[in-house]
């Protein structure tokens, strides 16, 4: 009983120095966070390179098939970046900005 009542006062502390590296590893990145939530796009070239150099989609994302059977699947790895959501979100407003201020056509980036 002893051993299983330290088993699981074990996993509980192992739990929260998880807990507590991932909080200090997040509130590193809270400068670049803000930053890119901040940053204002108002230079139709400044959206431009955002489109180009931010894909769509998750370029890690890969199947591979053997004689025509999916046999391998590689799942996006990109919502493991800390920044995830403020680049998509930085991509989006450059889409925004040239799609209503520059009334320009952005099929080319989706």
């Amino acid at each position: 009983m002893n051993s299983a009542m330290n088993s699981v006062k074990t996993a509980y502390q192992l739990t929260n120095a998880l807990a507590n590296l991932q909080t200090a590893l997040f509130n590193r990145f809270n400068p670049i966070r803000q930053y890119l939530r901040e940053l204002e796009i108002r230079n139709p070239e400044l959206a431009h390179f955002i489109c180009r150099i931010i894909p769509a989609q998750c370029p890690f994302e890969r199947n591979f098939s053997l004689f025509g059977r999916i046999s391998i699947q590689i799942p996006p790895l990109c919502k493991l970046n800390p920044l995830y959501e403020e680049v998509f979100g930085l991509r989006f407003r450059a889409l925004c900005y040239l799609a209503d201020e520059c009334n320009e056509n952005i099929h080319c980036y989706l």
